[in-house]
């Protein structure tokens, strides 16, 4: 993994946003409150060390309207994606962070949000923020301190191994040979539809498969939760078999939404454990319905510790701490204008100039 000092930024601009609020009762994540969220982890990872950062711009200006105006003593890079605000602009803007070898990527967003970055980057180190309905892979840690855990790692300050562990993914072969990831969940749904964002009928789950579990956890994960838990770090996964006759259970599938799942069994497997999912029915990963089991048709599904690294927040501080970074009274950061300290370059997803700053 790079230690070159840049931390990329990618802020999904419609999650805590969507229709799901319609059903439940997800808090609203506004522009202005992740242009914030943006301006204060940017001003951590400065005063940790980063000395690049690299956002990615969108129709909304999050990160543009975040970092402009900004005081810090580090070069900003604003990427253009061509972003038209679909899931496309977040692949776009993976493969750009990935081609400047962003030392650890910030993203605003929920879990969905991270499993697309997860698709197109395996192997990138994460610092995500929770901005989206379910939220089980990303934290809710202040910005600011998560922020300076992304600058401790992209500078390699404080050691990778010891506060960013690779992440669990759910690994899915289809029926049609092509395969597919999940970061949380993979789950079945019945009489449901590809596209479908309201929050799940518990009558129609089927099989729920989980890579971690808590009874704390909101969306489909809390179920397995509240049956049986399962960490980060543990080296296994949970299934839970739904269906008629089995005995009713009461989770939060979505933030304010209660709903009884009648469960028929529950258990736990290992990973490399092959598990099928079967049809007819909807397959959903981490809370979006993208495929179709047909009848008779089976989908495969392993659990492997072969996602991406998600830092640490409290490890990576107290290692920083405990390293002296922060025992300093000249902070690089908040003191004086940002055209005295660096400079905001405009750059298509190629690296090419879109103005003359370079």
């Amino acid at each position: 993994m790079a230690t070159n000092g840049v931390v990329g930024i990618i802020a999904n601009p419609v999650s805590g946003r969507d229709i799901r609020r319609v059903a439940a009762r997800g808090a609203v994540s506004t522009t202005e409150d992740k242009r914030n969220r943006i301006a204060r982890a940017v001003i951590g990872a400065v005063t940790a060390g980063a000395t690049r950062i690299v956002a990615m711009a969108e129709p909304f200006g999050i990160a543009t309207g975040a970092l402009t105006d900004l005081r810090i003593e580090a070069d900003i890079e604003i990427v253009d994606v061509a972003a038209t605000v679909s899931p496309a602009d977040t692949v776009r803007a993976v493969e750009a962070m990935r081609l400047r070898e962003v030392g650890s990527l910030i993203t605003l967003g929920g879990d969905g949000t991270n499993r697309t970055v997860a698709k197109v980057w395996p192997e990138a180190t994460l610092v995500p923020m929770s901005t989206g309905t379910n939220n089980v892979f990303p934290s809710l840690t202040e910005p600011t301190v998560a922020g300076a855990a992304a600058g401790l790692v992209a500078c390699g300050i404080v050691d990778a191994d010891a506060c960013a562990p690779r992440s669990k993914m759910i690994e899915v072969r289809l029926a049609d040979g092509s395969t597919d990831i999940a970061l949380i969940d993979a789950v079945t749904l019945a009489d449901d539809f590809v596209g479908n964002r309201m929050p799940a009928d518990g009558n129609l789950l089927r099989q729920v498969l989980v890579s971690r579990s808590h009874p704390a956890s909101i969306g489909l994960s809390s179920l397995a939760g509240l049956l049986h838990p399962c960490g980060p770090d543990e080296d296994a996964a949970v299934i839970v078999e739904c269906g008629p006759g089995g005995r009713p259970m009461r989770a939060p599938l979505a933030p304010g939404l209660y709903r009884t799942v009648p469960v028929l069994e529950h258990y736990c497997v290992g990973f490399e454990t092959p598990v099928e999912l079967r049809g007819p029915a909807v397959l959903s990963f981490d809370g979006d319905r993208e495929h179709v089991i047909d009848a008779e048709a089976v989908a495969t599904a392993v659990v492997r510790r072969s996602g991406p690294r998600v830092v640490n927040v409290d490890r990576a501080l107290e290692l920083g701490a405990a390293a002296g970074v922060f025992a300093t009274d000249s902070a690089p950061t908040g003191n004086r204008a940002l055209n005295e300290l660096g400079t905001i370059h405009y750059h298509r997803a190629d690296g090419t100039p879109v103005r003359d700053c370079c």
